[in-house]
């Protein structure tokens, strides 16, 4: 195998891949990336066993060939080299080496058969359709904080993506909780998404979409789903996972739907008191009491410990004065993922989920957070 690559090309490849690759890891090629060469492009694989990524870039193939090299140190040195510069990889007819030179700079690597590469990326999908790359960007991001960090209830340690009824119509809805709040996103389901199954994308898989996606804009992405995996194609770059084998919990039962104390707030005013008054909560509740009256909000923390804090805020509240409290961490997460100025709490009682919704119709995002005592 003999190419030539600039610099640049090579870098964002191995660096695209990279992240899916384990450094630390018992079998030896699961460290490694696989680099295939031929007729004018490279691709270079990287894999953990339960995620695949592949990209591709542009190069002078003067020799076909496969090989595997050590990801970190390809990545590392090809990043030290100057940037616009060209980069040439070659085994030169010798098994178990590859050189990496550029100028002056040279580095020989020790390498693995490409035969003995796991391949993830084999199998059928049910379902294929196409979103832009901004909307499955803005699904993840407005779910993605609530995903489950509590190994023992590994089915809700992802996003939960499927096809709902909603009023308008099919909806392609994401769905995240950790059993303290709730995230939930959808979009009119685009074509290709009949009989979807429904299927938990793991978390690692969630935060490497969203790295692919950020760089594209409004171009077409393509999802392809099975009940096992998922793949995204997005540019250069295709991201094959594994599903997370459980039963994402009926998260309905938990969306409040006769909340009748309503208080309307402005986002940003919200966020700032909040986390003003939590400066003196203790680290391990971050309780903040919610007082809504018809004068406005009144934040307050006591802790014997540190000291008092209290803040106010104006409010639209039309309903019996309530005191209910709140995390101040989860309520933050939510105010950065809700859309708009203004916010919406519906509450009912000091110890029934708050629903917290948009102002603005249409954004199809709600959040559901559960109180604590204070």
């Amino acid at each position: 195998m003999k190419l030539t690559i600039s610099r640049d090309a090579l870098a964002a490849v191995l660096d695209r891949v990279g992240r899916v690759v384990e450094t630390r890891n018992t079998v030896a090629i699961l460290s490694n990336v696989r680099l295939s060469a031929h007729k004018g492009t490279v691709a270079v694989t990287g894999t953990d066993l339960d995620m695949e990524a592949i990209s591709t870039a542009e190069a002078e193939v003067a020799a076909a060939g496969a090989t595997t090299l050590p990801a970190k140190m390809a990545s590392d040195f090809v990043r030290k080299l100057p940037a616009g510069a060209k980069v040439e990889l070659s085994d030169d007819g010798e098994r178990g080496k590859l050189t990496i030179k550029s100028g002056r700079s040279r580095i020989s690597v020790n390498t693995l058969p490409s035969g003995d590469f796991p391949d993830l990326s084999a199998g059928t999908f049910s379902n294929s359709f196409v979103l832009q790359a901004s909307a499955l960007l803005n699904m993840l991001d407005r779910v993605g904080f609530a995903i489950s960090s509590e190994e023992t209830r590994y089915y809700l340690n992802g996003i939960y993506l499927h096809l709902a009824q909603a009023e308008d119509g099919p909806a392609l809805r994401v769905v995240a909780t950790d059993g303290h709040r709730l995230a939930q996103h959808q979009v009119l389901a685009p074509q290709g998404t009949e009989d979807l199954p429904g299927v938990i994308v793991p978390r690692k898989a969630v935060s490497e979409i969203g790295r692919l996606l950020k760089p594209l804009g409004e171009e077409s992405v393509r999802l392809e789903v099975s009940t096992t995996k998922l793949r995204l194609t997005a540019g250069v770059t295709t991201l094959t996972t594994k599903l997370i084998d459980g039963t994402f919990p009926d998260y309905g039962r938990v969306v409040p739907s006769g909340n009748d104390r309503l208080a309307t707030l402005d986002k940003e005013a919200l966020g700032e008191a909040v986390a003003r008054v939590s400066t003196v909560s203790s680290e391990r509740g971050r309780a903040v009491r919610f007082s809504f009256s018809g004068d406005g909000l009144t934040l307050t923390v006591q802790n014997p410990d540190m000291g008092n804090a209290t803040d106010e805020l104006e409010a639209v509240y039309d309903a019996e004065p309530l005191d209910i409290g709140f995390n101040a961490s989860y309520v933050a997460d939510i105010l950065a993922a809700v859309p708009g100025a203004r916010v919406t709490m519906a509450m009912a009682d000091p110890g029934s989920p708050c629903l917290i919704t948009p102002e603005a119709e249409g954004t199809g995002s709600l959040f559901v957070l559960m109180p604590m005592r204070v």
